[in-house]
């Protein structure tokens, strides 16, 4: 018969291991061998300790890895070896009467149980139990049942009475072999601190929240106008027109001043129209609800429509909100150039929408961005909707170093100038400038790939990058410039055109 195992906290050598241990904390070796004996004693938990304890020390370690993986599937070995362990020793017993259904068989007497005196009630469950739940404690009974099934002669201590209740009072029966064995407490929480760096969480909560019945994402914008680098002129000119009433209210009273209509922002694309969108959100305290045209065009009839309204619904819900159309010019073209009845009908209820009969757009800030505002429908642009307009450029110098320093901050680089690019990057924009650090980290994890040496990102693998891009807002200046000339003059792209005097492309 095997001995019985020791409990981990009587054995000499875990003790010994957890003094050295709490001597030096920080010897990894002792900590794995004292959580290999602790795994295969049983105590699993302690196990896991251990190996966490090691991976905050050494994160790479191979070792404590692979005992963290032994020690959380020691517990379902276990149950599933069960089993197999019960079915031989059912087998090895002989024919035995059987019991009722769902009982073990009875175990053979032995030859001298007619010399035994009769056992108490309180050893009736003990009698009961199935051997098939591994190593049970060594007593004169339980040694002569075993010696009994496995067909060896009963110890000497067989033959001894067993006593009597009236010996023992206290004595409690064993539980039930169905019950799992208790294992000592431990600290799950702070297991999962130890090895949050190893796996993600299983149950997170997601950034935006979806409004009950809607499709539409609503979210809350971090992002002020601090956060956009440079463009000073901007600033001011959506201060003026947007900004400055909304966080004024008493004078807005005063001067009787109203909030109806939207912003437009156009120009070329790439320049930080929607970043700027979500840094107005911010400035306001107010939800964020982006649309596009994927989100609202529908191959049924009518539920683009019905979109429409279900988006600025939602906006009317979440108020203060900044609904926010991206590429408007698609969604909102001129109904003279759309052959379609159905992109006809989602302009029309968009203008429904924006200045309608209700009017209960109190609270809901619209504001669209586009990269060609001469196809925009003209009714979109009339007072009471899209009448304020704000030209967004290509960053300035200032703006450009800001985008540089973003782009960078992250990467391993060294000896940069931020003002030398800056000024040699005149007409990029931001996703230019952006595309121009993600050539330069190439060019330096090539070389770092083909010498086997690794090294820093230089000043002259930026310069090279900038000597790869071209800028891709030429293309549409160049559109920009032939509805200067030979479009309406109604002073509707009067500071457009100031600024193609400017960069001398009129």
């Amino acid at each position: 018969m095997d001995e019985p195992a020791i409990e981990p906290q009587h054995d000499p050598l875990i003790g010994s291991l957890r003094r050295a241990v709490e001597a030096t904390p920080g010897d990894i070796h002792l900590r794995l061998l004292l959580g290999q004996l602790l795994l295969k004693a049983g105590s699993t938990g302690d196990a896991i300790a251990q190996a966490a304890s090691i991976l905050q020390l050494a994160p790479g370690n191979t070792d404590a890895r692979q005992l963290m993986t032994e020690a959380f599937a020691a517990p379902a070995v276990a149950v599933a070896a069960e089993p197999a362990s019960a079915e031989p020793r059912a087998s090895s017993e002989p024919s035995a009467p059987t019991t009722t259904s769902g009982s073990f068989p009875a175990e053979p007497v032995p030859p001298d149980s007619a010399e035994r005196p009769a056992p108490s009630p309180e050893a009736g469950p003990r009698a009961a139990e199935p051997h098939a739940t591994g190593p049970l404690p060594t007593s004169p009974e339980s040694a002569a049942s075993d010696a009994a099934v496995a067909g060896e002669p009963a110890p000497e201590a067989a033959s001894t009475p067993a006593p009597t209740s009236a010996e023992h009072p206290t004595a409690t029966p064993r539980p039930p072999a169905d019950e799992p064995p208790t294992e000592p407490d431990f600290d799950w929480s702070a297991a999962e601190n130890d090895v949050h760096e190893l796996a993600k969480p299983m149950f997170v909560d997601s950034a935006p929240s979806v409004a009950p019945g809607s499709s539409f994402d609503i979210e809350r914008s971090v992002v002020t106008l601090a956060d956009v680098g440079g463009m000073k002129s901007i600033k001011d000119r959506l201060n003026a027109a947007f900004l400055a009433p909304l966080k004024n209210p008493e004078l807005r009273k005063l001067y009787s001043k109203s909030l109806k209509g939207g912003l437009l922002m156009y120009g070329p694309p790439g320049c930080g129209k929607t970043f700027i969108a979500r840094a107005i959100a911010g400035e306001l305290g107010a939800h964020f609800l982006n649309i596009g045209l994927a989100d609202i065009l529908d191959p049924m009839l009518g539920n683009s429509e019905q979109n429409v309204h279900e988006a600025f619904e939602l906006a009317r819900r979440e108020a203060p909100c900044v609904i926010f159309f991206d590429e408007i010019d698609a969604l909102g073209q001129r109904r003279s150039q759309t052959r379609n009845s159905a992109l006809r009908g989602t302009v029309n209820q968009l203008l429904t929408e924006l200045d309608g009969v209700a009017d209960q757009n109190e609270g809901v800030f619209v504001l669209a961005a586009t990269n060609q505002p001469w196809d925009v429908d003209p009714a979109l642009r009339r007072p009471g909707r899209f009448d304020r307009t704000v030209l967004v450029l290509p960053p300035d110098e200032e703006a450009r170093e800001s985008i540089f320093r973003y782009h960078l901050q992250h990467r391993p680089v060294e000896g940069i100038e931020l003002q030398a690019l800056a000024r040699a990057s005149a007409g990029l924009s931001g996703a230019d400038i952006a595309y121009v650090c993600e050539v330069a980290a190439e060019h330096a994890l090539i070389d770092s790939a083909s010498t086997g040496v690794l090294r820093m990102i230089g000043m002259k693998d930026v310069t090279d990058a900038l000597s790869e891009v071209t800028a891709s807002t030429s293309s549409w200046l160049d559109s920009a410039r032939n509805v200067v000339l030979f479009g309406d003059d109604d002073g509707t792209y009067a500071e457009l055109k100031a600024y193609l005097k400017k960069a001398k492309r009129l």
